[in-house]
């Protein structure tokens, strides 16, 4: 079985919370019990530096600007990262500036990684394909919404590590992240008016 995870984080290279944790150890793991696995994260600096053998995939327009899919290894698990050095390459931490204030555009940086996750699905690497497409936590919960638009080309499983952020957007931003509109609803990634990334996966 082919098993894609989507995530912001991976021990020891980058790490916020236990989130990196479970994306260092769990892919690892279940290589050892014979599953084909893989990693698909955001290109940021300290994950680029450290992933080795980097290759790219492909190139491609999206709806966040033209990227770059690399390809390489850490701790023999494959590792995808998402190159697009505007919306990545940038001080702090993933989510905020050096000053503690979250990105205003991190709608559109986790949009592209749940889009590209889905992609992965789809074909976008001709050579690997995943059947699961294991998404954690909001920053790849729209993955599971891409998935649902793109008509289930893989099974999908959400995993919440920290309940407390939960990825909220002005509902603005729906018409950026190429999602149908009529996914705004309660039965979909509305909550409370906004867009919400984390309920986008829930659902």
């Amino acid at each position: 079985m082919r098993v894609l995870h989507v995530c912001s984080e991976l021990f020891p290279l980058l790490k916020t919370g236990g989130l990196a944790d479970v994306a260092g150890a769990l892919p690892a793991a279940q290589i050892e019990a014979g599953l084909d696995v893989c990693v698909i994260l955001p290109a940021f600096p300290d994950l680029k530096k450290g992933v080795g053998n980097l290759q790219t995939v492909c190139e491609l327009d999206t709806f966040a600007g033209r990227m770059a899919l690399l390809y390489g290894h850490f701790n023999d698990v494959g590792i995808y990262l998402i190159y697009l050095p505007e919306l990545y390459e940038r001080a702090g931490s993933p989510y905020h500036d050096p000053a503690l204030y979250a990105y205003a555009d991190n709608y559109l940086r986790f949009a592209l990684l749940g889009w590209v996750g889905c992609e992965m699905a789809c074909g976008l690497d001709p050579y690997w394909r995943p059947e699961v497409v294991h998404a954690h936590d909001w920053h790849a919960g729209l993955t599971c919404a891409y998935l649902e638009a793109r008509h289930r080309p893989a099974k999908s499983v959400f995993t919440v590590h920290n309940l407390a952020f939960q990825g909220l957007f002005h509902a603005r931003h729906m018409a950026y992240i190429q999602l149908p509109g009529d996914f705004f609803q309660v039965y979909g990634l509305e909550f409370y008016g906004q867009i919400s990334y984390l309920k986008a996966g829930l659902y």
